[in-house]
């Protein structure tokens, strides 16, 4: 006999319990082979933030000295012994990467959670291969699919013949390797590398674009790569790994600069992609592509019927907080309450010391969409707040549309600007008009006030 249910949630990550807990009166399964609350809390996210958290309090300790905290320069202590009651605390604080009390709350809500591998087998079909061998078949009325994305492994020669990690293996690992480098400069690679070198690991970072960070603001990309070399990471931009081969505890890495680097370990951070494959979708007349599944704004696949989804699946701004905000207007639908997703102002953050934040489009993508662009820069350090926490540098970008009288897109570098970054999104998600928004009065004395100046400037050119 085969359960029915009313709608099956294909894929167990963070938006899923948008899904089950917000679609209420309805019969509900979640298959997930892994853990169910997906990778952020046990093995991205939230693990990195601990250790990167670890690492940033260990660079303001070397500082007091300079900032009148302490009479003379403190030492750190041994930083392997550092390292092994920071990543302690990182599995504390990822429940050692036990999903026991996702599945309580799940049960709490009144769906049902199976374990394995599930595969469409046609419409409102699909297969469970369970964990110890056998399937389980079950029905559904609306499908959503939530899979996630998986690390990408390019085709570098020798690279399956050298010690690597991807950044979720590097997220639960106890190894503090004495030499890393990390393969990509984007948010992962940029957080990861800080994150070691923040225990005296020696890191390299290559990126093969000619800054980090390549898809936001050039000045923020530089201003971040100036801090981690600052804090003695071989940075190596516009360099490519083109080859690897066993070495004395470890490997060899042949770079497009002519230089070969020996490190311990090797953390390939290049990017993911969905999780489409052997899913089954050519039984419901969808074929799998790279770059995601098509959706409408309310969250439908495009092509099939009572088909969804949701998170890096799509292949839209893959982030969990646009997973959490794709499953809300999904759930929404599936209530009956019709509901259109908006990406213009979906935050990213690098969490890096400083942190990197942005949010719409850059000045380059403003121009290449024909707008009558403005463009206004702030230097955080020019704040009075900067001068008594000692900031010494940081950068405000304002990127406006002259004929609409609105920002399309904000960037910050500097401390705090992942929180700094709220104010923006609201504007451009809102499409505050900037004579609105230069008339705002900040706190005194706060890095926020950066806001000001060139919001005042893009206002009188407005």
């Amino acid at each position: 006999m085969v359960d029915e249910y009313d709608i099956v949630v294909l894929g167990g990550g963070s938006g899923g319990e948008w899904i089950w807990q917000e679609v209420p009166d309805r019969r509900i399964a979640v298959v997930e082979a892994n853990r169910l609350g997906g990778e952020c809390p046990f093995v991205a996210c939230v693990p990195s933030k601990a250790l990167l958290r670890a690492a940033h309090v260990r660079r303001l300790l070397a500082r007091s000295a300079g900032l009148g905290a302490t009479a003379a320069q403190p030492g750190l202590g041994d930083p392997g012994q550092a390292w092994a009651r920071a990543a302690a605390r990182r599995d504390d604080v990822s429940d050692h990467r036990d999903d026991s009390a996702n599945v309580q709350q799940l049960e709490r809500s009144g769906a049902r959670l199976f374990r394995g591998r599930g595969r469409i087998a046609g419409p409102g079909r699909l297969i469970v291969d369970r964990p110890g061998g056998g399937q389980t078949e079950i029905a559904w009325r609306d499908l959503v699919i939530a899979t996630g994305s998986a690390p990408v492994r390019p085709p570098i020669d020798g690279l399956d013949r050298v010690p690597t990690w991807t950044s979720d293996e590097a997220l639960s690992s106890d190894e503090r390797p004495a030499r890393l480098a990390v393969l990509g400069g984007g948010a992962v690679g940029c957080e990861l590398a800080q994150a070691y070198a923040g225990f005296g690991v020696q890191v390299t970072l290559v990126e093969g674009s000619d800054r980090l960070i390549p898809r936001e603001e050039p000045a923020v990309g530089a201003l971040l790569a100036q801090a981690l070399a600052a804090e003695g990471i071989d940075v190596r931009t516009g360099t490519r790994l083109e080859s690897c081969r066993p070495g004395p505890g470890g490997a060899i890495l042949s770079l497009s600069d002519g230089s070969a680097v020996e490190v311990d370990r090797l953390l390939v951070a290049v990017g993911r992609r969905p999780n489409l494959e052997d899913i089954g979708l050519e039984t419901i007349g969808l074929e799998p592509g790279g770059s995601g599944l098509a959706v409408d704004a309310r969250g439908r696949v495009l092509g099939a019927s009572h088909v969804w989804a949701a998170g890096d699946v799509t292949g839209i701004a893959p982030y969990t907080h646009t997973a959490n905000y794709q499953s809300r207007t999904v759930a929404a639908n599936l209530r009956g309450e019709p509901a259109e997703a908006d990406y213009r102002a979906v935050p990213r953050a690098v969490y890096t010391d400083p942190a990197v934040a942005a949010v719409g489009i850059t000045e380059s993508e403003a121009r290449d969409q024909g707008l009558d662009v403005v463009v206004e820069t702030m230097d955080l350090a020019d704040t009075a707040r900067a001068a008594t926490d000692g900031v010494e540098a940081g950068k405000l970008i304002l990127v406006a549309d002259r004929r609409a009288g609105v920002l399309v897109g904000v960037s910050a570098a500097g401390p705090g600007a992942d929180e700094l970054i709220g104010e923006a999104i609201l504007a451009v998600r809102a499409r505050i008009p900037v004579k609105v928004l230069a008339d705002v009065v900040h706190p005194f004395p706060s890095l926020i006030e950066a806001y000001e100046p060139p919001l005042r400037r893009l206002s009188a050119a407005m």
